[in-house]
């Protein structure tokens, strides 16, 4: 069964209406905080899983609007992103990147542990570490092809795919129920002493997905401007500095774009439309995420050995802990490091725009964090790539390789 693209639109509009109805009706899905396109996203992928094993129905999404939807929603984050902002969160950004890299390097280490305690390759365990958790389908498949090519490793790619897929699941679900345990332990946003109070309400319109964004045609249409230029030439950097070593994945360039757009345009008095950013980029936010995940391929997960899957496993307790024990004490033990910890579950174990969905999920339920939206995207998508880059290699020149 071939979907075509507006189907394929179709049926991601379905799911994100799916995911709104079940968590309003599902106490316990808003008692732990799932966004909703997470919810209504695993339902559609169950059903494209049953329909694959028990009906044998293949069910095929044309998901060539996937990518514009992700670059925009970067587009936007870049757009949102102030660089005096940015300087006054700079000291929290390093602390916060100094925990990111710790649980890279943690997640490889579990990772190749177990791998040698089971007695298999121990790129297995890379590929089940940092490589497709912190850095998700794309990251994971070009690592993938390398093991295969430069290490023998045979279906690296496959099993690369596979545990990213199970990161993008398990990062969605994981990032409400420990805001909400740290909520229940250390208290909400009224009793604890963060930094979100100090800004205005315009900064807050990207927090809440489900207010009503005033904007007009003309804003609406300055900004669609803004991000179409944002992803062309954020394309063209990519293309630039490929096979250099300042390659970048391509919505680092265009985010990387989009921040330079705004703040020149702030300097000469003609400040982007944050209600018209915070409208487009919800907007592509929920929509790729919906298609990312009703097109997941379950069966993938279960094709998966049990060394494998032990270390997933292995990585899932990782993450819970680190988060609890690690970021969020790190973080300043507050509001605004519950909201981060949320956030670091997702892109932790998935990618930016699942972390971005567990914060929204969690302020929307518990009050602003203005402090995370600022330093989560900045982390998860310019930094992060680089630093895992460089400790994968590092991982790769140990002497335990087949």
């Amino acid at each position: 069964m071939n979907i075509k693209v507006y189907g394929t639109l179709v049926v991601a509009s379905l799911v994100l209406l799916i995911g709104q109805w079940l968590v309003a009706t599902i106490p316990l899905l808003r008692k732990l905080t799932i966004p909703e396109p997470v919810a209504g996203g695993i339902v559609a992928a169950l059903i494209v899983f049953g329909l694959h094993s028990f009906a044998h129905v293949n069910v095929s999404f044309d998901t060539s609007l996937q990518a514009p939807l992700m670059l925009s929603f970067f587009a936007t984050i870049g757009l949102n992103a102030n660089l005096a902002n940015l300087k006054a969160g700079g000291p929290m950004l390093l602390r916060f990147l100094a925990v990111v890299v710790g649980l890279l390097v943690l997640q490889n280490a579990v990772g190749i542990g177990l791998a040698l305690a089971f007695g298999v390759d121990p790129l297995y365990g890379l590929l089940a570490g940092s490589v497709s958790l912190a850095g998700g389908h794309g990251t994971g498949a070009a690592w993938g092809a390398v093991f295969t090519e430069h290490h023998g490793l045979q279906s690296a790619t496959e099993a690369a795919i596979a545990c990213a897929t199970f990161g993008l699941i398990v990062g969605g679900i994981l990032g409400g129920p420990v805001a909400q345990h740290l909520v229940k332990r250390f208290g909400s946003r009224d009793e604890a002493t963060g930094t979100s109070g100090t800004t205005t309400d315009d900064a807050y319109a990207f927090e809440e997905p489900k207010a009503e964004q005033p904007t007009t045609p003309a804003a609406f249409i300055n900004t669609l401007t803004l991000i179409a230029i944002s992803l062309a030439l954020g394309d063209a950097l990519s293309g630039l500095i490929a096979g250099t070593p300042f390659e970048l994945p391509t919505f680092v360039c265009v985010l990387f774009v989009a921040v330079l757009l705004a703040n020149a345009l702030a300097l000469v008095g003609r400040p982007v439309a944050a209600h018209a950013v915070a409208l487009i980029g919800n907007v592509s936010l929920a929509l790729f995420l919906a298609m990312a995940l009703m097109t997941l391929r379950l069966w993938d997960l279960a094709a998966l050995a049990l060394p494998v899957f032990t270390i997933l496993g292995a990585q899932t307790l990782l993450m819970v802990l680190y988060a609890i024990f690690v970021t969020f004490r790190a973080m300043g033990a507050n509001y605004d490091a519950i909201v981060l910890t949320a956030g670091h579950c997702g892109f932790g174990l998935g990618a930016t725009p699942t972390a971005i969905a567990n914060m929204q999920a969690v302020t929307a339920r518990f009050g602003h964090s203005h402090v995370a939206f600022l330093v989560v995207p900045l982390a998860a998508a310019f930094f992060i790539d680089i630093a895992n880059a460089i400790i994968i290699k590092l991982f790769l020149a140990l002497p335990i390789y087949h």
